[in-house]
């Protein structure tokens, strides 16, 4: 309002307006998290929002691998939460992650076959049978890389032929970028079995699918690490996301989508 006008309005005993306070830009953190955290950490994101008002949680899901390469090509993130060590070790050898990367949850790998169940497979050295179609994710993918180690420890387990990780390679007609897709794959018939982890069979998909176990003595177990990422345009937000994930609130929330929670001792070692 200009002075000319003040004094107009003062004369005519108007009293003059203030303008309208700005309102606070809303803030949001942004979170890289592997594709298997997809519904545990949208819930997770709920809890936060109600607890920051005027902040909001935008996820990125995908393959491991490819948050830490867009993280290198620049790629604005506030959190990385990685479903195995060897990529939260690449995006900090690059300098891009801060502090401590503690682990926050495990998971372990299951074979999963549609319900209908078209090439009968009943067992794991079915997997190997000449003409069964398996789909994994790629190699370079935290899953793939669990996969191929599972497959070389069931070669020596008893009453398993000692090829039976290359039989099973040579039936693989699909290498996926992130686990979802191989759950896909299988859901919507397009494989006859596929090896996820154990959190990744949701209530609405195990309606489409079944799980094999793989025996204890063989199966891995996946850790998943959790940091603040270096540059992150919310650093405080991105931190009070890490603490919620490692409450024992979010805990619970991680245990209830089937993931295996850390040990409260584990926890505290990561300050």
């Amino acid at each position: 309002m200009t002075i000319f006008l003040r004094a107009v309005l003062a004369l005519l005993g108007v009293p003059a307006i203030a303008p309208p306070l700005a309102e606070p830009a809303p803030r949001a953190v942004t979170v890289f998290a592997a594709a298997s955290l997809t519904e545990a950490f949208r819930e997770l994101g709920r809890v936060f929002e109600r607890r920051h008002p005027g902040t909001t949680v935008q996820f990125s899901f995908a393959g491991s691998q490819q948050l830490a390469l867009q993280m290198a090509q620049g790629a604005p993130a506030d959190v990385f939460a990685s479903a195995d060590q060897r990529w939260m070790d690449y995006v900090k050898d690059k300098g891009l992650v801060e502090g401590e990367t503690p682990v926050f949850a495990r998971n372990r790998l299951v074979v999963i076959v549609p319900k209908t169940n078209p090439a009968r497979i009943a067992t794991l050295e079915d997997l190997g049978r000449r003409g069964s179609k398996v789909v994994l994710a790629a190699e370079q993918v935290p899953v793939g890389a669990y996969t191929r180690e599972a497959l070389k420890k069931l070669a020596t387990h008893p009453g398993f032929p000692p090829d039976y990780d290359q039989r099973v390679l040579g039936n693989v007609v699909s290498q996926e970028e992130n686990v979802k897709s191989v759950v896909s794959k299988v859901q919507l018939g397009e494989a006859d079995a596929g090896i996820v982890y154990r959190s990744d069979v949701t209530p609405a998909v195990s309606r489409y699918i079944s799980e094999l176990e793989i025996p204890e003595a063989s199966n891995i177990i996946a850790e998943y690490p959790i940091a603040v990422v270096k540059s992150a345009p919310n650093a405080e937000a991105a931190r009070q996301f890490v603490d919620l994930v490692r409450s024992s609130e979010g805990q619970r929330v991680l245990q209830a989508h089937r993931f295996t929670p850390v040990s409260a001792t584990e926890a505290a070692s990561h300050p």
